[in-house]
C-alpha cells in the first residue's frame, strides 16, 4: 500500500500531530507547530516545511510570505508515533514571525523573588519588514 507509511502516524481527534522544527546542525528547537495528513505528505514531496494552521484552518507551507522556508533534511517520528520531529535547514536564520531565529526566545527567570518571563534572544529582522 503507497500510504502505509502515513497510516502508522497516529493523529489526534482533530486529525493532527504536533511537529517539532529543529535546525539540522545545531540541534536548536526552532518551532513547534501542527501538521494533518496532507501537510505530512506535502512536506515529504517537496522538501520543505508544510503545517495546518489552526488559526487560519488551511495548509501553511512555512515562510509563503517572509521567504524563512525550511528545507527539510530528515522527518522522524516519535516512539508513540504522536509527535513529528524536523531537521532542517532555516532559509534566512529566522523561523519565528516575530523576527527571531526561534520561537522559543523567552526564559522563566526569577527577579526578586517573582518568576517573569524575559526576552533572551534579539531580533534579527523587524517583522515589519518581512510581512506585508
Amino acid at each position: 500500500m503507497q500510504d502505509s507509511w502515513l497510516e502508522q502516524v497516529h493523529f489526534d481527534a482533530q486529525g493532527l500531530i504536533p511537529a517539532i522544527a529543529q535546525d539540522a546542525e545545531t540541534g536548536k528547537i526552532l518551532m513547534v507547530a501542527w501538521m494533518n495528513a496532507e501537510a505530512l505528505q506535502q512536506t515529504l514531496q517537496r522538501q520543505q516545511a508544510v503545517y495546518w494552521s489552526r488559526s487560519r484552518q488551511r495548509l501553511w507551507h512555512k515562510g509563503e510570505e517572509s521567504g524563512h522556508v525550511q528545507e527539510v533534511k530528515e522527518i522522524r517520528l516519535d516512539c508513540d508515533a504522536d509527535v513529528i520531529m524536523l531537521q532542517v535547514h532555516q532559509v534566512g536564520g529566522i523561523a519565528c514571525h516575530t523576527g527571531r531565529e526561534s520561537c522559543f526566545y523567552q526564559r522563566l527567570n526569577v527577579v526578586d523573588g517573582q518568576p517573569e518571563w524575559q526576552s533572551v534572544e534579539p531580533v534579527i529582522k523587524d517583522p515589519k519588514q518581512i510581512y506585508k
